[in-house]
């Protein structure tokens, strides 16, 4: 890490005082925090080690980077060191208003912003003696204000996905600051997009080690989809034979697909025996066509599938299709900030979803959606968020019931034990008081034994807790439900009941 300068600033009083006026780069602000509390999505350390008088705060990440966030909910990567934000804020006082420049603004444009803006500073301070005096002493070059805006936006970019700053009680992100950056499925398709350029070369090895891995296989796959060339056949053939070993998948029936449109009736065969891998690939390609079809009935199959669930454009795929795949190259923090991104979409339209009239069923299949991911990835505050906007939109009770118990899980899961008991208590008013039909079995359906069972894991994480008089009060919540299922849906949860009882009293001494 590079932080020569910064050293020169705690040491000299004058020069620190130089850095905080008029460049608004104040170590003093540092002790005051930042306006929230916050933290990085990707769970790595922040240190705070300036302010500026709009309230905007500097923080230095793991690797050294200096992650500027503002009081309104912006934040982006200014430098790739101390020494090299001080460089920014000092060359460039007006840095904040040329987030938006990019090298294609070209010079004139650039340096006209910059003396506009520094026209602007002067107009209340003086800059200019001032920033030859501090980059002397820290010894800074004294570089163009558009080499300046060259890093600063080369700087910026490099903020998703490692460095997204979230609102720590709330979940939600920053807004980024500056350029927007490339689409998901560029990152994502990147690796495919190479593999498939090593078996068009006629690549021997590549044809072998993408075939054998399922991941590269199907983001090879979903290369090709994108990038389709009239000789691409035999490899997609390749690839369709050994995507049958993962059944099937969606890449799958987008290999037939592919292999379709060449229009060989040659191909049939092939296409007819991947069908009869397992019984889901054949409800899955039920609508192959038939031997002795032409060339243009097997072009039609297949153009109809493609123009219905898969297309030319990456843009148009579904999200999931990106962040899961992301997911399984262990871009890790770049699916998970894409589905934060979505999430904190999805709830800025809150107010719009609860109106009578609005389409509901999608937004709430993306939610469900969205706290299944998330919990995958191990993040449970972000599948809360997503677990308790999708439960407030439920509106049967079954829905409701079944919505709740999953957000008492996860509650509990994330050590939220006193909300995961609010969850259960309102489980039990629907249970008591439906207000549709909806329930009229639950005692005889798993849903029933679910909600018992989950009663009884919360009384023993209280007692595991200590908190004993709230693990008391769910056991005898618990045991009411028990009572009150059928045989077969009580099946497994008695000794589940009988453990939390012993512990409970153990617990109690």
């Amino acid at each position: 890490m590079t932080d020569h300068a910064l050293r020169l600033l705690r040491q000299d009083r004058r020069l620190a005082e130089l850095a905080a006026f008029p460049f608004d780069f104040d170590l003093d602000r540092a002790a005051h925090g930042h306006v929230e509390e916050v933290r990085l999505a990707s769970g790595g350390p922040l240190e705070t080690v300036a302010g500026d008088d709009t309230g905007g705060t500097y923080f230095v990440c793991a690797d050294g980077s200096v992650l500027y966030a503002s009081s309104e909910g912006a934040a982006g990567i200014i430098g790739s060191s101390v020494d090299e934000a001080l460089e920014l804020v000092i060359g460039l006082p007006g840095w904040r208003g040329c987030t938006g420049l990019s090298p294609e603004d070209g010079e004139e444009r650039i340096l006209a912003h910059v003396a506009e803006l520094e026209d602007e500073i002067r107009e209340y301070c003086s800059i200019d003696e001032e920033r030859d005096e501090l980059r002397a002493a820290l010894g800074f070059p004294a570089r163009s204000p558009v080499e300046l805006v060259v890093r600063l936006r080369a700087a910026l970019l490099r903020t998703e996905p490692d460095f997204v700053l979230l609102n720590a009680e709330e979940g939600c992100a920053y807004d980024r600051m500056g350029p927007p950056g490339p689409p998901v499925w560029e990152p994502v398709l990147a690796a495919g997009r190479a593999d498939l350029a090593r078996l068009r070369e006629g690549d021997r090895t590549a044809w072998r080690e993408v075939a054998e891995d399922p991941v590269r296989r199907r983001v090879t796959l979903r290369a090709a989809q994108f990038d389709r060339a009239e000789g691409d056949l035999d490899l997609l053939r390749h690839l369709l034979r050994h995507e049958t070993r993962s059944s099937m998948t969606d890449e799958l029936r987008l290999a037939a697909v592919l292999v379709g449109l060449h229009g060989d009736t040659g191909d049939l065969p092939l296409l007819l025996e991947v069908r009869e891998t397992d019984f889901d690939t054949a409800c899955g390609l039920s609508d192959v066509p038939e031997p002795g079809a032409g060339a243009d009935e097997l072009r039609q199959w297949a153009r109809t599938l493609d123009e219905s669930m898969f297309g030319a454009d990456p843009s148009d795929e579904p999200l999931s299709t990106w962040t899961d795949l992301a997911r399984d190259q262990g871009m890790t923090d770049l699916a998970r900030v894409t589905l934060i991104r979505e999430l904190d979409r999805l709830l800025m339209d809150r107010s719009r979803l609860h109106r009578p009239e609005a389409p509901r069923t999608l937004a709430t299949a993306l939610l469900r959606g969205l706290a299944r991911d998330f919990e995958e990835l191990g993040d449970l505050p972000q599948a809360l968020r997503a677990q308790r906007l999708y439960a407030a939109l439920q509106e049967t009770a079954w829905d409701r019931v079944s919505a709740r118990h999953t957000l008492a899980r996860l509650e509990r899961e994330a050590g939220r034990l006193p909300q995961a008991a609010d969850s259960l208590a309102a489980v039990r008013d629907t249970l008591a008081a439906p207000g549709d039909d909806s329930l009229r079995h639950w005692q005889r359906v798993n849903l029933g034994r679910h909600v018992a069972e989950e009663h009884y894991r919360l009384a023993l994480a209280l007692a595991g807790a200590g908190r004993l008089e709230e693990a008391r009060a769910l056991l005898t919540a618990a045991d009411a439900i028990l009572d009150e299922l059928s045989d077969n849906a009580a099946n497994g949860v008695r000794e589940l009941a009988g453990r939390c009882a012993a512990s409970v009293r153990e617990a109690a001494g």
